[in-house]
């Protein structure tokens, strides 16, 4: 069975190449090697340098777990963190309904 390969727009794949690139500074200002962020985040040296490279193909837990070696894990939780579009449209889209009458005793 052949695997589809995934078909990225090129502002995706510009956004992933820049993504490596700040985990690769960050590496980089640590002071520590592809080897040895690789060992800790529990990857192969190629896989690291995939990610440094915004390779699409890497699984997110793995871009995860060199993130958590470097100490930016939390950085994750801001994606999509103030999501301005989602919440005008959700705004746009509520309906308020009428409040049911009281019951009477």
């Amino acid at each position: 069975m052949e695997r589809k390969k995934a078909i990225l727009l090129p502002q995706i794949k510009r956004i992933l190449q820049e993504l490596g690139e700040n985990i690769k500074l960050a590496r980089l200002r640590r002071k520590l090697s592809a080897a040895q962020v690789s060992e800790r985040a529990n990857l192969s040296r190629p896989t690291l340098l995939a990610i440094e490279k915004g390779h699409p193909g890497v699984a997110m837990s793995s871009y995860a777990q060199v993130l958590f070696v470097l100490g930016l894990e939390k950085d994750l939780l801001r994606l999509a963190e103030d999501d301005k579009l989602g919440r005008k449209l959700q705004d746009a889209g509520m309906i308020v309904k009428e409040r049911a009458p009281k019951k009477s005793k």
